[in-house]
């Protein structure tokens, strides 16, 4: 057995590689373990982007997350001297007098966030390739974007690194357990020991929360990426989200001809997080699901099917997150339950997680995350 660290860090992916920078940057010696080498294709990171936005419905401890979030986001730029958000603007699409958008511009008011109501003939106005029907309107936010996935994940990978954090690769843990003051935890191959765990093993959190097991369900989900002119160009097209009534859809504009790129939320399928995940199927119901909503709403840019992908979202009941301690072990902290919405909030939920571990005082009010709930 290796010499005792501080923290093990259970789950190296987004928030585990986030928690560690943040928890390495507070003094504390980390090891972070994980099954494979991030970033890869077998969690809930991959795929090239994801939405950076900040303008929530539900608990406000979203809103509040999202400003802390934008301001580390930048400051990780700053630090690893790398571009990793991109400021195209977000609109957020939806059909008049909806409740959800009304809370959402609410909440935004409420953090004084920049954001601008526009009308259907407006969004048509400014973006020529939404094909709207009467009775929709939009949100926009002015300073919200899409964060580059991979290079976020290289980014914390090296910080962390650089403040003493040691990140094992290929290293499965099949259980922990308390020793002492501390915690055991087990490999295939290894035993390592700390005083403090963090969990952060997303779709597997079901498998590693050791006498419990957070609620939380693999769901296979996909995107694809589509042939389009210059319209949908970053240069002057938002990413966004759509609220229409075959499903909620987001979507990011072409950059370098990349294509536009456009998945569905609220559709997947239930799979077991250990099984290889199907691939995307061009021709088939995958490539339809998204096709369906560009050819309604955005039909010019219902080019040819560059490429297609498939990805974990690890959901909970609610589609709220799980972020607490471990009911029985007070040194172990669980997040997880990040329901294809988290990575936006990676940064602060970092932050957060050395927080808790350093038992610092918390900014949020983390009720709506509490392990309990359910």
């Amino acid at each position: 057995m290796e010499k005792k660290v501080d923290v093990i860090i259970i789950g190296a992916g987004t928030m585990g590689l986030s928690s560690g920078y943040y928890l390495a940057k507070s003094g504390k010696s980390v090891l972070m373990l994980d099954a494979y080498e991030p970033p890869h294709t077998q969690g809930s990171h991959h795929g090239d982007t994801r939405l950076f936005r900040y303008a929530y419905t539900g608990d406000l401890v979203y809103n509040a997350m999202a400003v802390r979030a934008h301001e580390l986001w930048n400051q990780l730029e700053r630090e690893s001297s790398s571009t990793l958000l991109i400021p195209s603007g977000v609109l957020n699409i939806s059909p008049d007098h909806d409740p959800l958008a009304e809370e959402k511009w609410n909440n935004a008011l409420a953090f004084n966030l920049s954001v601008e109501r526009l009308s259907t003939m407006e969004i048509k106005h400014r973006w020529p390739g939404f094909h709207l029907p009467k009775g929709y309107s939009g949100i926009l936010e002015r300073r919200a974007g899409y964060l580059l996935t991979e290079p976020v994940l290289q980014a914390y990978k090296g910080l962390a690194g650089q403040h003493g954090a040691r990140l094992v690769t290929g290293a499965k843990v099949r259980h922990w357990e308390p020793s002492g003051s501390g915690f055991i935890v087990h490999t295939a191959t290894e035993k390592y020991e700390a005083e403090q765990l963090v969990i952060t093993t997303g779709a597997w959190a079901s498998e590693t929360g050791g006498s419990i097991q957070p609620p939380v369900a693999a769901v296979r989900q996909v995107i694809g990426w589509f042939e389009a002119p210059k319209l949908f160009d970053v240069s002057h097209f938002p990413g966004f989200t759509l609220d229409t009534e075959n499903g909620l859809y987001y979507g990011f504009p072409s950059k370098d001809g990349s294509g536009l790129k456009i998945g569905r939320h609220d559709w997947g399928t239930a799979v077991d997080p250990n099984a290889p995940l199907l691939p995307f199927q061009a021709g088939g119901e995958d490539e339809e699901i998204l096709r369906q909503a560009l050819q309604k709403y955005i039909p010019e840019a219902s080019g040819r099917l560059l490429r297609g992908a498939a990805c974990k979202y690890e959901n909970t009941p609610d589609e709220d997150f799980i972020i607490d301690y471990h009911p029985e072990h007070k040194g172990v902290v669980l997040a997880c339950g990040f329901s294809g919405h988290g990575f936006k909030f990676a940064s602060a939920v970092g932050e957060l997680i050395s927080h808790l571990v350093n038992g610092d005082s918390i900014r949020y009010n983390l009720s709506a995350f509490r392990l309990d709930r359910f």
